[in-house]
């Protein structure tokens, strides 16, 4: 009992580090080590243009604001390389919507 409760605040407070794959168009977190993993997938549908797709966090690891990084890294990749973003995912239209940072709404295609 002890133990697992020990693995859970080791889960908790972990840093949380977001990894870009350029190739594979993906933000991944890595969760409980390497054996779980939360993804935003993105698609380019044109030469400065990318849709963001699909987000997607397993279940034992949803409410906990993973979501929330994974959103903020693809947005920062956006605006870093100054390219336009579809937002099809509906948790990153939410994140807009809660974080509506003019460097994030400049970049949006609605």
């Amino acid at each position: 009992m002890a133990q697992a409760a020990q693995m859970n605040v080791l889960e908790i407070s972990s840093p949380i580090r977001v990894e870009h794959d350029k190739k594979r168009r993906q933000f991944t977190i890595r969760l409980n080590g390497s054996y779980d993993r939360a993804v935003l997938l993105y698609e380019y549908v044109g030469k400065k243009t990318v849709d963001l797709q699909h987000t997607e966090v397993p279940d034992a690891y949803r409410g906990r604001g993973i979501a929330k990084h994974l959103a903020k890294a693809a947005m920062d990749f956006v605006v870093e390389e100054d390219l336009k973003a579809h937002l099809t995912c509906w948790y990153i239209q939410k994140y807009v919507k809660e974080n509506p940072h003019p460097q994030y709404l400049e970049h949006i295609i609605h």
